[in-house]
């Protein structure tokens, strides 16, 4: 993901440079990090806080004013944590959990709310996970690949270049 995150920046940097490319880390929680320090992130912790990464994501994303805004999320797991209002982190790794399902389809109501798409790359072919990611592109217009970390790049940069060719008038 770092790889294809890296790549993705060059061929906007170098191809569109109207176009900006911000980077959310989500785990146990979320925060932006800067693209010139993606290179030195190390996985970890082992949850995965979709829910406030699609948040940070949209925050971001209401504070531009583009035509396209989108998320591209990158994912090996399934929602297993939650920051609860009081900060503490709400982790569940056994299953779908209904309460973290619940309050990140919230999150992407949002998001589908603002007028943000997420495209979401799923490197996992769970038969649970799978339904989540396609309720997910469902809920936002977005759409769902199941790929492979050896295929990643390619399915991001393709759709990447024609969401491009799309809105070119």
């Amino acid at each position: 993901a770092k790889r294809v995150a890296l790549a993705l920046a060059q061929l906007i940097k170098n191809q569109y440079p109207g176009d900006a490319l911000k980077v959310v880390l989500f785990h146990d929680s979320a925060e932006e990090i800067p693209l010139a320090e993606l290179g030195r992130v190390r996985v970890g912790p082992y949850y995965t806080n979709t829910r406030d990464g699609l948040r940070v994501a949209r925050r971001i994303l209401e504070r531009q004013t583009k035509d396209m805004r989108q998320i591209i999320m990158i994912t090996d797991g399934k929602p297993s944590a939650l920051t609860q209002p009081d900060g503490r982190i709400y982790k569940n790794a056994f299953g779908l959990d209904p309460f973290i399902v619940s309050e990140t389809f919230a999150e992407v109501n949002a998001c589908q709310k603002a007028g943000i798409m997420i495209n979401t790359f799923m490197l996992a072919r769970d038969h649970d996970l799978v339904a989540f990611v396609r309720r997910l592109a469902a809920i936002c217009r977005g759409k769902a690949y199941f790929t492979t970390p050896y295929t990643l790049g390619q399915y991001v940069l393709m759709d990447y270049m024609d969401r491009k060719t799309k809105t070119i008038h």
